[in-house]
């Protein structure tokens, strides 16, 4: 019997190193994927009765990109996604998130637009919304309602 104990010594060796292997390289694709965290969210309180904008920075703090790809809210028969291009904005099916990069949506640049207002939301309330995306889960954002004149001195 003691021959085989060196063969069977070094296959055992090599499976346990094929484990750690494998579990290595999921793991470090794990680390890729997107990593979705939203900041600086807010809606300036509507002047009408049926249409407000939305503002906020998605951050990806993963390898992998991401895109935006609807809106969601109780508060709106209708959330979509602006892109502005110079003076001109469009609605597009969807925005991506870069990796290791952010997603910034300002007043004069892409935006959300809350359209047919179930109520009109008044400074200090909040709005919930839901973010959809092609890859990472969806995520509800709580959205604070400024003033109409709110300018952010940060984060857009």
């Amino acid at each position: 019997m003691r021959p085989l104990a060196g063969p069977v010594l070094i296959t055992a060796a090599a499976l346990v190193l094929t484990a750690c292997g494998s579990s290595d390289s999921s793991s470090s694709a794990a680390s890729s994927a997107a990593k979705l965290s939203v900041k600086s969210a807010y809606m300036p309180q509507p002047v009408t009765d049926s249409l407000a904008a939305g503002f906020l920075v998605i951050e990806n703090d993963g390898g992998t990109t991401d895109e935006l790809t609807s809106v969601t809210s109780d508060i709106a028969q209708d959330v979509t996604v602006h892109e502005t291009t110079g003076q001109s904005m469009q609605e597009v099916a969807g925005l991506k998130v870069p990796a290791d990069g952010e997603l910034v949506l300002k007043s004069g640049g892409n935006h959300l637009m809350f359209e047919n207002l179930k109520r009109k939301p008044k400074e200090g309330e909040t709005v919930a919304l839901r973010l959809n995306f092609t890859k990472s889960e969806a995520i509800t954002v709580e959205m604070p309602v400024k003033s109409a004149t709110y300018q952010p001195t940060s984060g857009h």
